[in-house]
């Protein structure tokens, strides 16, 4: 990483500009054949073949007034190379933009805006299924004015978006290819905040138009939004949300997957059945409603005490249909068994709990969540519509995130610290068995006697099974050495999953081969800063 000034201020009249790079590498898959003989004993496999290669730049003008405006750009390249039955999987983004502050004289307001572009995509290849990927592209520009009336402001804005995306998979049972073409998009959205100090009371009501149109039966949705908190006391304050929401983007996942390494971008869907639950489709955005209560309590000057509990009520989310056993142009089945989406409602409902000590030498901070996600959906069924219900791929039951903190010495130039995270298992869906598969692309003509099928598997409930737990512990010293005022150099010895948990990494359900997660990893770093 290289920062510095392009031009120096020499009087605070003065504007200033400066700059900075920074570019990452990693030689993971090379250093650990030699270093890690014994786990790749393990695991099968020459090395660790996990791999990233970052870069970024910024370059940053700043007035004396306060005002500032950057110019930024990214390119992030993330990769897994012939790891067990994971032939390649990896994902790449770039990007450029710009976002600036105004503000103008002496007037109690302050503009704010940003205009950036950005790409992303993500390919999956395995040894015993098709390849898949995931590619979104597009632009956003948003300027906002905040305007400041004594203790209570006025913040309003646009946003517009435009985007396109392509997204290619197959269907779990029918080996029927869904999306594949491309789809583009446009948003156009306004909002206005209003944060008022009413005494012991914070209020912050809020109202956003957000207008589609390039979804077929999108539209305008308008979504009113409230936040309030009340300080009851010194050290218990409560606080309320709610709001309406939505949405035209769809991450969309495949239910084959034990774990959810890809992931695809959707967005203008419309290849969805006309009817849900014998109720006609009016909408194709996805819509929720979310509420929000909680507390904040202060037990001394150093414990802080925050319970959160929500519930968000999935109105319309749009899924991936999995009963998809036939192409779009077959005319005499129902929509439910060849069109490429459906819809779905839901709800997410839960608590978190979180604990921050802080004093001159130890930071604490520790949170537990709950959480249940359940889903409903129509499958088919001896020829039949019914309603079921799961639990999505992100249903995590327990989690707990602890991180602890201890800085000493007379410049503070020592650093110790712990990570410990703990997550009980994701959903998964689970095989019952295989079979020879047959397309009959010719139809009548097929003729199967002379033809090598394909594997076809069965598949057991939807995500009625439960991978094992995650958890693993992370620990940091640090020594800081001070040479001058501007010169510091740092010393980092760290160790990444102390005690070498084997949580998991990805699953080939044919196989049954499991691919690990990063073993017991010890790092040593110099930042030398001047």
């Amino acid at each position: 990483m290289l920062e510095g000034p392009l031009k120096k201020a020499k009087t605070p009249d003065e504007t200033s500009m400066s700059f900075i790079i920074s570019a990452k590498n990693s030689y993971l898959e090379q250093t650990s054949k030699p270093l890690y003989g014994w786990y790749n004993e393990v695991i099968k496999t020459n090395g660790l073949p996990f791999n990233f290669q970052d870069f970024y730049g910024k370059i940053s003008l700043n007035a004396p007034n306060g005002s500032k405006f950057n110019l930024f750009g990214f390119s992030f390249n993330d990769k897994v190379n012939n790891y067990m039955s994971l032939s390649d999987f990896g994902w790449n983004s770039y990007g450029v933009g710009t976002n600036f502050l105004i503000i103008p004289g002496k007037a109690p307001v302050m503009i704010e805006g940003n205009i950036a572009y950005s790409s992303y995509t993500a390919r999956m290849k395995e040894t015993d299924s098709p390849d898949r990927y995931s590619k979104i592209s597009g632009f956003n520009a948003g300027f906002d004015f905040t305007q400041f009336f004594g203790k209570s402001t006025l913040k309003y804005g646009i946003e517009m978006l435009g985007y396109k995306t392509n997204y290619l998979t197959y269907s779990v049972y029918g080996h029927q290819k869904i999306g594949g073409d491309d789809e583009n998009s446009t948003e156009l959205g306004v909002y206005v905040k209003y944060k008022a100090s009413l005494g012991r009371f914070l209020i912050e009501p809020s109202f956003r138009l957000q207008f589609y149109p390039s979804v077929t039966k999108g539209g305008l949705s308008p979504e009113p939004r409230l936040a309030i908190k009340y300080n009851t006391t010194d050290w218990l304050r409560l606080k309320a949300a709610v709001g309406m929401y939505s949405q035209n983007f769809v991450a969309a996942t495949s239910d084959r997957d034990v774990v959810n390494l890809f992931y695809g971008f959707l967005s203008g869907v419309d290849n969805m059945p006309s009817t849900f639950n014998g109720q006609e489709i009016k909408s194709y955005l996805q819509k929720a409603n979310h509420y929000i209560l909680g507390a904040e309590v202060d037990l001394g000057n150093n414990v802080t005490v925050n319970v959160e509990g929500y519930w968000k009520d999935f109105v319309q989310l749009t899924n991936i249909n999995r009963n998809k056993i036939y192409p779009e142009s077959q005319n005499d089945v129902p929509d439910l068994l060849k069109k490429d989406f459906v819809k779905e409602t839901g709800d997410a409902y839960g608590c978190d709990i979180s604990v921050k000590y802080e004093d001159k030498h130890w930071y604490l901070w520790a949170v537990y969540a709950l959480g249940f996600v359940t889903r409903e959906y129509e499958k088919a069924v001896d020829n039949e519509v019914v309603l079921a219900q799961y639990a999505p791929h992100f249903d995590r039951r327990h989690n707990v995130n602890i991180i602890l903190t201890y800085t000493a010495g007379a410049k503070r130039q020592w650093e110790f610290s712990g990570r410990w995270n703990f997550g009980s298992g994701f959903p998964f869906t689970q095989v019952q068995g295989f079979y020879e598969y047959y397309s009959f692309q010719d139809g009548i003509n097929f003729d199967y006697t002379n033809t090598n099928g394909e594997m076809g598997i069965l598949y057991g409930e939807l995500n009625k099974g439960r991978l094992p737990t995650y958890h693993r512990l992370d620990i940091d010293v640090k020594r800081k050495f001070y040479f001058t005022e501007n010169i510091m150099l740092e010393a980092a010895l760290g160790v990444t999953n102390v005690y070498n948990r084997n949580n998991v990494f990805y699953v080939n359900l044919v196989t049954s081969d499991v691919a690990r997660q990063l073993p017991i990893i010890p790092t040593l770093g110099l930042t030398f800063s001047f």
